[in-house]
């Protein structure tokens, strides 16, 4: 089916990228108030944000999949044009020196310089922000985003958003009116819309600014003990935060971009000035933040978070766009636990969406991992199942795993299931990282060990080739029969005694993945001890 077979499904679809997607149907009306394109024929026009004064991270990846999940609900909606800008702001004033970097005693000599005019510490580029802009593209190429990268600072310094700089030397005093009611009593008496770049120091100054001659960018304020006049166009200044943020939207055209929780009054207080720069804020979502496992915002700061490339080391790019994909607005936590499940449910719902109708593939969150064009084939084995495979094989490679697998389903290989593939060396990664450690089988004891023995009996009975689903009945029948009050306990005994661990998986699908032989083996195990 093609992308516009969904445009009838799409205007009623709950799914949150379509719900985000219809208000932009709202932002432009044609005759009798229909939904009508940009003026011009320009395209609809979705930004991101990216501060460059450190590296790309979990919260970037998250925010640029998010907003092209709308772009492309919107583009089925439609079939109109769309342009995603990964926007940079490089012209912002150093202000400290990570402790993650070498050349710190150089980089310190150019704090509160525009980001462009501090020098690479890495040597490789020709400034720091230059370095980490560059380190922005490799990421968002290496995850296969389509976007327009934008600089801060090409844009100040080549005159494109001179004419609405103008407008905010204009209109001065109605941007200040909005912003000083926000700020605390000493922050009012140094508060400026405009940011000077000093032409002594080449500092991004926070002085009071007066305005000269807005039509020609003249503005006065002291610099260094001196009142001075000075031209803020081109690359003479940049703007304080919010003012920048609605100048941008002003400037570009911005038409969508979504922001986290905690840039909600910063939001509201750019909406203001953009409309009284004589534009309109952007349509987009606030999305929650994520926490850490004790239930923590997450911040780089603190260094409590999970990273892009540790949930890549233990999980898929997709499953990631899955855990992102669900509950925008919800808080979520993001740690090493939440992987497994994360993994299982994005495979189990690629699984049902080629079996779907139209609009129930439409609320499936792989339709807008994978843009409408769902992998068909499904892999034979849960994350799970393969975590407690490898627990139980110790230090198994990943042909000995191969192996494992081709017995248990005799069609598969490397090559047919590339995602398979992967998959096998995320388990081994994260079993090794966190479950080996804590891996401390039990020895059986009280009904426990009649259980055992007859489970033992019965798979005697029974061959490689059989059911997982009839397994799982018969071990269920054993535990029922076996005089626990709970069959909880039965489960949780079977995981402590074979496996080690006090969860696990289906103990049938296990069984029919490691097989009889080896199964009853980790029984004999569990009753000699």
């Amino acid at each position: 089916m093609s992308v516009t077979d969904y445009s009838e499904f799409a205007m009623n679809s709950k799914a949150w990228p379509f719900e985000e997607a219809r208000k932009l149907l709202k932002r432009y009306r044609g005759e009798r108030g229909s939904p009508a394109p940009k003026p011009g024929g320009e395209a609809m026009l979705f930004e991101t944000g990216y501060g460059p004064s450190g590296l790309p991270h979990i919260g970037t990846f998250n925010e640029v999949l998010r907003t092209t999940m709308v772009r492309r609900a919107y583009e089925v909606l439609t079939g109109n044009s769309t342009r995603l800008i990964a926007f940079s702001d490089d012209m912002d004033g150093f202000r400290k020196v990570p402790t993650n970097v070498p050349n710190q005693e150089m980089l310190a000599e150019h704090l509160h310089k525009p980001l462009t005019q501090v020098p690479d510490p890495y040597e490789k580029y020709e400034s720091f922000a230059h370095h980490n802009n560059a380190m922005l593209c490799d990421f968002l190429d290496q995850y296969g985003f389509d976007y327009e990268f934008v600089s801060a600072s090409d844009k100040y310094k080549s005159g494109a958003f001179d004419e609405t700089l103008k407008l905010v030397l204009e209109r001065n005093q109605q941007i200040l009116d909005i912003m000083l009611p926000t700020l605390g009593k000493e922050r009012q008496a140094t508060y400026s819309p405009i940011l000077p770049i000093s032409p002594k120091s080449g500092h991004v100054l926070q002085v009071p600014v007066e305005v000269v001659d807005a039509q020609n960018g003249l503005v006065r304020f002291e610099d260094d003990g001196e009142m001075i006049e000075h031209n803020i166009l081109s690359g003479g200044a940049k703007l304080q935060w919010k003012v920048d943020w609605a100048m941008r939207w002003t400037a570009l055209g911005v038409d969508y971009e979504m922001y986290g929780k905690d840039l909600t009054e910063s939001g509201i207080q750019s909406g203001k000035i953009a409309k009284v720069l004589g534009a309109r804020k952007p349509e987009g979502l606030i999305y929650e933040m994520f926490l850490d496992e004790k239930g923590e915002k997450i911040s780089k700061s603190k260094g409590n978070g999970l990273s892009l490339e540790e949930w890549l080391r233990y999980g898929s790019q997709n499953s990631l766009a899955f855990y992102i994909y669900r509950d925008p607005k919800a808080a979520k936590q993001l740690h090493m636990g939440v992987i497994p499940k994360a993994v299982d449910e994005y495979f189990q719902f690629r699984g049902t969406w080629h079996d779907q109708a139209p609009d129930k593939q439409l609320g499936n969150p792989v339709h807008h991992i994978h843009n409408g064009d769902v992998p068909s084939d499904v892999i034979p084995v849960t994350y799970g199942l393969l975590l407690n495979l490898v627990g139980v094989m110790g230090d198994a490679n990943r042909e000995q795993i191969w192996s494992y697998l081709s017995q248990y389903a005799p069609d598969v290989s490397p090559e047919k299931y590339p995602d398979m593939d992967e998959l096998i060396g995320n388990a081994m990664a994260y079993h090794k990282d966190f479950i080996a450690p804590t891996l401390q089988r039990r020895k059986a004891q009280g009904i426990e060990i009649a259980a055992l023995q007859r489970l033992d009996a019965e798979l005697e009975n029974l061959s490689d080739e059989s059911a997982a689903e009839d397994i799982q009945t018969l071990v269920f029948t054993i535990g029922k029969e076996g005089g626990f009050e709970n069959l909880r306990d039965w489960f949780q005994a079977l995981y402590e005694t074979l496996l080690g661990s006090s969860q696990g998986p289906r103990m049938g699908s296990f069984i029919a993945l490691y097989g009889i032989k080896n199964s009853r083996k980790l029984i004999a195990d569990a009753l000699a001890e």
